[in-house]
């Protein structure tokens, strides 16, 4: 079965040096599962938050979904992430040690389960978004001449 995209994280590449990346299951409530395969999910302001034994979602926006009522979620609560617990540790020990954060980049749908893909992460400086900016406008360049040349 396919992998369906709900949500993505555009801005992560663009903050952030990304490092490993992992596939979390998320603990839902039946309205969040509704909005997330209705496409009403932001990323934007979300992190990942690790105490050592259980990883969190934080400040990521599920829209409330409408045919709920008044027993639906609340939008931005905190989700439980479902890792292993050694993928947790390991986590936990790359924030400790190197002062990383760990972004989420896009939920997904997969065998009909929302997934988030997780990534450790540095925060890039100033200088190195612009270096990002100078590489991408000088590979479009070079492409450019290529397709005028033939």
């Amino acid at each position: 079965m396919a992998e369906k995209v709900v949500a993505r994280n555009r801005k992560a590449s663009h903050d952030y040096v990304l490092k490993e990346k992992y596939e979390a299951g998320l603990a839902l409530m039946g309205s969040e599962i509704k909005s997330i395969r209705a496409g009403q999910v932001s990323l934007k302001e979300a992190y990942v938050r690790t105490n050592g034994h259980e990883a969190y979602l934080v400040n990521a926006h599920i829209a409330p979904y409408n045919q709920a009522g008044k027993d639906g979620h609340e939008p931005l609560r905190e989700r439980k992430l479902l890792l292993h617990a050694k993928e947790i540790a390991e986590l936990y020990d790359e924030v400790k040690r190197n002062g990383s954060t760990i972004v989420p980049l896009q939920i997904y749908l997969k065998k009909g389960r929302a997934k988030l893909e997780i990534s450790v992460a540095k925060g890039k400086k100033k200088w190195d978004k612009r270096q990002d900016i100078a590489k991408r406008d000088a590979e479009r360049e070079m492409a450019r001449a290529m397709k005028h040349r033939d």
